[in-house]
């Protein structure tokens, strides 16, 4: 019973701590009281724009949403009285959104430095408008076809570089958890997509979803050109060197490698797990996508959660526990044949990931706080290329072996190569930059 207590006191004072930016973990680590950095939500209000940072939302809940698209309609797309597509074809169809929105994402970045994050959001909404636009009027007649779509809607994937900056450069240091957290909660998209886009294909059409896409994209573009305003705060423009200068540390590629890990493994999974409940349980596409609507919202709900606890306990002590129940949870999920045991094991997993992600990003400031936006870049795109993986190892392992289980068992070694890799720059970390760190690492 006390270990009960303690869990739900661990939990009680993450929140707390996550909304007040982590200023309590920061302020306990350094002997201060609770109530030196409290902050509560009417304080935004009072600082930055709270206007940007409600938009900031919901560019990132609709791009989110289109971004995962081809994935939630993936069932009627491959169905042989459509594209009629291959296992392999399906799962790299899914695939090629998160490879490219991981790459742009290091383009947003830059560009977001140069012209401003309202200038390259409109941008990046207009050329995902036009994407649509085609999809709907001329259609996806062919495999290539899909692909090439999966490209564009790789700009959606990428807004993650446009929204956080125009809505974090608003507010002061203090408040960066609250807002990020706020504005980051747009992944929340994914299972609003889920759950509409099957039936919309199941009444109209498939090719009729792009067109119904449209519609929330114009009146989110039009949200965005009259109430977000660009950031005062004046930065120095990323290089593309800087990119390069930055892995010549090698902390550099231990974060990309955690990312892609629980980054991966969340959005592979957000894309994945459709296509996978209906070959294995012989389930519609409005029922699949009413379960991968419930598996990625504890992952999108966990992400702050997971960040608040490891401001708690410390974010390396958190992943050795996320990657540790994500593997387990991967490995029951491709051996179990009952389909709510099954479906639970993907809920844990998911969970599991999501959390992760709000590890990883809590100890990334700790650790690269002048080059917090350059790394937010690489390690972004290290997560879309962990959800690339996931999905084609899925797709390949059905192809050929005619059974899901030997893709999530590639994809659950990496979750034991993460905790090997946890154990092996722990004590560094520690006694490093760790020792000085304003939170617990």
């Amino acid at each position: 019973m006390n270990c009960i207590h303690r869990f739900y006191e661990i939990i009680e004072s993450s929140a707390s701590c996550h909304v007040t930016g982590c200023g309590t973990a920061a302020a306990k680590w350094r002997g201060r009281t609770h109530t030196d950095n409290h902050l509560k939500l009417s304080d935004l209000k009072n600082s930055g724009h709270w206007p940007t940072l409600v938009t900031s939302f919901l560019y990132f809940d609709y791009s989110f949403m289109v971004w995962t698209l081809l994935g939630v309609l993936a069932n009627q797309i491959a169905a042989p009285e459509s594209l009629n597509l291959s296992a392999q074809q399906r799962f790299f169809m899914v695939s090629v959104p998160i490879l490219f929105g991981g790459v742009f994402r290091l383009g947003l970045g830059l560009l977001v430095d140069r012209i401003g994050a309202k200038r390259t959001g409109i941008l990046a909404q207009l050329v995902v408008i036009t994407g649509l636009a085609v999809a709907w009027f001329v259609g996806l007649k062919s495999y290539e076809a899909t692909l090439a779509m999966g490209a564009v809607l790789g700009v959606a994937g990428a807004s993650f570089a446009v929204s956080l900056p125009l809505a974090g450069r608003w507010y002061p240091p203090n408040m960066q958890g609250l807002v990020m957290g706020l504005a980051g909660a747009g992944n929340i998209g994914v299972v609003i997509d889920s759950l509409l886009a099957p039936r919309l294909a199941a009444a109209y059409g498939w090719e009729a979803v792009f067109g119904f896409a449209i519609i929330p994209a114009v009146f989110v573009l039009a949200v965005f050109l009259i109430v977000a305003k660009e950031p005062p705060m004046q930065v120095v423009p990323k290089k593309v060197g800087d990119y390069f200068r930055m892995f010549r540390d090698k902390d550099v590629h231990w974060f990309c490698f955690f990312y892609t890990v629980t980054f991966g493994g969340f959005v592979g999974l957000a894309y994945s797990l459709g296509m996978y409940f209906k070959d294995r349980f012989g389930l519609t596409p409005s029922q699949a996508g009413d379960l991968v609507a419930l598996c990625t919202a504890i992952g999108a709900l966990g992400r702050p959660i997971g960040g608040g606890i490891s401001d708690r306990i410390g974010g390396i002590r958190s992943l050795y526990v996320y990657y540790t129940v994500a593997c387990i949870a991967l490995v029951l999920g491709g051996i179990i044949n009952n389909l709510w045991l099954n479906v639970a094991a993907f809920f844990v997993a998911c969970g599991a990931f999501g959390m992760g992600n709000g590890s990883v990003f809590q100890l990334l400031p700790q650790r690269f706080g002048k080059d917090l936006g350059l790394m937010t870049g690489l390690v972004g795109c290290g997560g879309g290329l962990g959800g690339f993986l996931l999905a084609n190892m899925m797709g390949q392992s059905k192809q050929h072996f005619g059974a899901y289980l030997p893709g999530l068992l590639v994809f659950a070694s990496l979750c034991l190569l993460a905790l090997v890799g946890l154990s092996f720059v722990k004590t560094r970390w520690r006694t490093t930059w760790g020792a000085v760190a304003a939170a617990r690492i």
